[in-house]
């Protein structure tokens, strides 16, 4: 039971969709210096805070688990700092912490989950466990998640399928926050798409040949990576939002004071973002964003397709590795050091982030560990300060580990 009520009012969630607005989480500190976390560590305090919220002790690991890898990979925006707005749909009832997904129907390559109102985490990859299933036996699948939270980085669910050996696409719809192109109020969510590929000898149990996995938000930028540059006290980059007046504006306050985002490449993006509202929002019955009967949740679908049903497996795996790796090998254009491909910079991000830890700024940070159970926050002190020496567990890689 959420705190507030049960949410299992035949999948719709109250109305209104902007408890998934991250701009208004945490204070701004943009003076204070960020700490260095280890990943272990920040799973640990997350866990915590989440089974203080209800979840179930696998539900909280799971969930912990997926905004650490986020913030491991660099994706900040989609990491432990979407604590707070988790707790506070807890409080309002919009997610039901100690709910579980269902796979709801079956037939033939197509599934849908129930994801009741849970941790959109739990929801996405109870679809992911099913769609492979599906595409071992049909050699493709679809499957649509119901009644789904956020679910987090979307670049997860497909890296997952590629690792099973499938080509794996995700998209979802989500709250309203970005203008369609030519005009200057909200309609469209930030809608991504991800995209991944099994490569060299990305199989279970296999080595090598890390996945290439493209995830991307339709908008000029992510919603959580704007909020960020206000929390650190930047500007956004030209081009990417209006002001509430519909002027092109630099200064992330603006949007939270009404504007809007826009759509990336114009007129290619928005109707990119037209496309995945439409599927997203209607094959998992969550509605289209800006009309009124939106469940304020994330439409999300999923696709798997076994390339084995066209070609040899591990020749399509070669085949991907010896593309991408030509891709690497292009000489750079003036002004670029390399020539890198989708997901790249992810793994080097994890990388460094192993090695060194998370740096997590102060307000995400302080944020966290009032979420934590009395007597766990003087626990959750640790970290040092940008600059400082790492945490414990984060000097590097450990034999075996």
């Amino acid at each position: 039971m959420a705190r507030g009520g049960s949410v299992h009012n035949g999948g719709r969630a109250p109305a209104g969709a902007g408890w998934m607005d991250t701009g208004t989480a945490g204070g701004l500190d943009a003076e204070a210096r960020p700490r260095v976390v280890a990943a272990a560590e920040l799973t640990a305090m997350a866990e915590s805070a989440l089974a203080h919220l209800g979840a179930p002790p696998d539900t909280a690991r799971a969930v912990a688990a997926s905004l650490v890898e986020a913030n491991l990979v660099g994706h900040d925006s989609h990491g432990i700092r979407r604590l707070p707005i988790y707790a506070r749909a807890v409080r309002l009832g919009r997610i039901d912490p100690a709910a579980r997904p269902e796979v709801a129907g079956r037939d033939g390559a197509v599934v849908t989950v129930r994801g009741h109102r849970a941790f959109g985490q739990i929801a996405a990859a109870a679809a992911v466990e099913a769609l492979e299933e599906v595409v071992r036996s049909h050699g493709i699948g679809i499957a649509a998640v119901r009644e789904c939270n956020h679910i987090g980085r979307l670049g997860e669910y497909v890296e997952a399928l590629a690792r099973a050996g499938h080509i794996g696409i995700a998209l979802c719809n989500v709250d309203p926050t970005v203008a369609p192109f030519g005009g200057r109020e909200r309609r469209l969510g930030t809608n991504p798409l991800a995209w991944a590929l099994p490569s060299g000898s990305t199989v279970p149990g296999g080595e090598g040949g890390e996945p290439v996995v493209m995830d991307w938000a339709t908008s000029a930028i992510a919603e959580g990576k704007l909020a960020m540059l206000r929390a650190r006290g930047e500007r956004a980059p030209e081009g990417v939002l209006l002001d509430p007046a519909g002027r092109v504006s630099t200064e992330p306050g603006d949007f939270y004071g009404g504007g809007a985002l826009l759509p990336f490449a114009g007129h290619k993006g928005y109707g990119l973002s037209v496309m995945i509202e439409a599927v997203g929002g209607l094959l998992s019955g969550g509605g289209i964003a800006c009309l009124p009967d939106y469940d304020g949740g994330n439409g999300t679908v999923l696709v798997g397709i076994d390339p084995g049903r066209f070609l040899p497996p591990e020749v399509f795996r070669a085949q991907v590795e010896d593309f991408t790796d030509e891709l690497r090998r292009t000489p750079p254009a003036e002004g670029h050091p390399e020539v890198l491909v989708p997901g790249d910079v992810e793994r080097r991000t994890r990388a460094e982030r192993t090695a060194a830890g998370i740096p997590v700024p102060a307000s995400a940070w302080n944020d966290l560990v009032a979420l934590l159970p009395p007597g766990a926050a003087a626990r959750g002190a640790g970290g040092a300060p940008d600059g400082g020496a790492p945490p414990s567990g984060a000097e590097g890689p450990h034999p075996g580990r």
